[in-house]
């Protein structure tokens, strides 16, 4: 845990970025330099690669280290908390409460005893609740019998320690994308997506989901964390669609075959149970889980209009736009190699 001699905060308030190696904190990072603010990236394992300014100070800390995040706040005036597991691997419980409950916790206490000015949290549409013929909006109450995800019970109880921070005089803001689209590492969160298509994976099911682009979700949290909005929560998705149009679209911008397998809900049970044998024998994590087979047939709509509400101004990038975008950076990626 060391400052960087040239730290930008030396005597003014600067912004915290925890999970900054991730999908969203690299994003957010990268918008937040180009406004010209100052930078605290918290890193765990590797150091951020991609950046090379003057605004920005890299610290290397553990969010379960709670001395490393009282250093990592000092001149901190507002913190955006995206670190996280994103896991549906049964597996990964024990994981998911440290970071995602314990981790937000030990943040969002050391924000408290620094007098941190704001918390904008990140968040997921896995922690909200589920209806059965109504969209998910913001106040869609979440219960064990209708989201029996462990990663969204782990983002739910997480949520649960933003509040606590709330009523003890925090001001906080809490976001909750759906499955964000984006052009970083595709072997690892909802970017598998692009990987999937792009290895011309056959199967597709007539599930629906959200779906948002990545700049869009941290231009969002931008706006909230510099408004005077506290205290409240925003989903952030672009449209709903099904997966296999949104397959379909990202395969045509790749040059690929379109999915053309339909999973049936009988289908689904079957591979999931066979992952969780071979993966028990193998020890490798499963490819699918009970939890991402119901998900992927599950058709769910979720209401962005709140958004909209408190950020009239703001638009999303439509869905066509962010798969041209993202297959034309990952496809540079490639052929880089």
């Amino acid at each position: 845990m060391q400052f960087n001699s040239e730290s930008p905060f030396r005597g003014a308030g600067g912004i915290l970025v925890t999970g900054g190696a991730g999908l969203v904190g690299n994003e957010l990072i990268t918008q937040l330099l180009a406004k010209g603010k100052s930078v605290r990236a918290i890193y765990n394992k590797t150091p951020l690669a991609n950046f090379n300014s003057p605004l920005l100070e890299q610290f290397h800390c553990d969010i379960l280290d709670v001395i490393g995040l009282e250093e990592a706040m000092e001149g901190i005036t507002q913190i955006y908390h995206c670190a996280a597991i994103v896991s549906y691997d049964p597996k990964q419980a024990a994981n998911l409460y440290k970071i995602n409950v314990e981790g937000t916790a030990n943040v969002v206490n050391a924000a408290l005893d620094a007098g941190v000015r704001k918390l904008l949290h990140i968040s997921s549409v896995a922690a909200l609740g589920r209806t059965d013929d109504k969209p998910v909006t913001e106040t869609t109450n979440w219960t064990e019998e209708n989201n029996k995800s462990v990663y969204g019970k782990s983002k739910y109880f997480g949520e649960l320690e933003v509040w606590r921070g709330v009523s003890e005089g925090l001001d906080a803001v809490i976001v909750n994308p759906s499955l964000i689209l984006g052009a970083g590492n595709w072997n690892e969160g909802s970017s598998k997506i692009f990987k999937s298509v792009y290895q011309e994976f056959p199967w597709y099911t007539d599930g629906v989901a959200g779906f948002v682009d990545v700049r869009d979700v941290a231009k969002a949290m931008i706006s909230l964390m510099d408004s005077k909005v506290v205290n409240e929560r925003f989903i952030i998705s672009a449209e709903n669609k099904s997966f296999e149009d949104a397959f379909t679209q990202i395969a045509k911008a790749f040059g690929k075959k379109p999915p053309h397998k339909k999973v049936t809900p009988f289908l689904a049970s079957i591979v999931w149970k066979l992952e969780a044998v071979k993966a028990l024998f193998s020890g490798q994590t499963p490819l699918v889980t009970k939890e991402t087979a119901a998900s992927a047939l599950a058709k769910t709509y979720f209401d962005n209009s709140k958004l909209a509400k408190f950020l009239p101004e703001f638009f999303y990038t439509p869905f066509e736009e962010t798969v041209t975008y993202t297959t034309s950076v990952l496809q540079q990626k490639l052929n880089s190699k």
